[in-house]
């Protein structure tokens, strides 16, 4: 376990990836594995899949419901994909960020444009690339849930996201999952060593002014 000595203000890292490169068990694993890392749990209106639990996974709420939410701006990001829809709560995130944990944010590249016109540098953008499309294909055969035609929406949605990468700051091609999640973790421990503006108040009480 690896434990930040202060809190400032918590750091959100955002991670993106096609539908079947494994981002959601790379973040939970990851978040695991480091002390004062959260994951965003997100909103969906999707159904929930068998080994998925409400709460933990998603929250899984209406449409109607959720609409609801988007008219009283609870979301700080939130997008329509693969028809169904998700976003994130900006009441929770900013309650995780404040009490100084960093957080994962697992969102599409829609959420992740909204959250960096929101956030800007306050952020961390991780990309988690498949190997290859073939591959990407194979992992989303495996998926019992997904119809023939669900999955090759998903592989085309997945090219169009690609092409987003160069908005990210960090891309780790995710091959081997221990491998990936050695540079994930090496991502986010660089990250806190940064000389930033939330430490500075902490360096001129406890250091400087001692």
């Amino acid at each position: 376990m690896t434990t930040r000595k202060h809190r400032g203000r918590g750091t959100l890292v955002i991670v993106s990836a096609p539908s079947g490169a494994g981002k959601t068990t790379i973040c939970k694993k990851i978040s695991e594995t480091l002390d004062d890392l959260k994951t965003s749990v997100s909103f969906t209106t999707r159904s929930a899949r068998q080994e998925e639990v409400d709460g933990e996974d998603y929250c899984f709420i209406s449409e109607k419901r959720f609409r609801n939410m988007i008219m009283r701006g609870e979301f700080v990001e939130w997008a329509e994909v693969h028809g169904n829809l998700y976003g994130t709560s900006r009441k929770r995130l900013e309650k995780i960020i404040a009490s100084g944990d960093d957080v994962i944010l697992d969102i599409d590249t829609q959420g992740a444009r909204q959250i960096k016109k929101t956030y800007g540098g306050d952020g961390v953008f991780i990309f988690i690339m498949p190997p290859s499309m073939t591959e990407l294909r194979k992992r989303l055969e495996k998926r019992m849930s997904n119809t023939p035609e669900d999955r090759e929406r998903r592989l085309k949605r997945a090219v169009e996201e690609i092409r987003e990468y160069k908005m990210y700051d960090y891309v780790i091609i995710n091959d081997l999952l221990n491998s990936s999640l050695r540079k994930f973790e090496a991502i986010i421990l660089a990250e806190r060593q940064r000389s930033d503006k939330k430490d500075s108040a902490w360096i001129e009480k406890n250091i400087i002014r001692r």
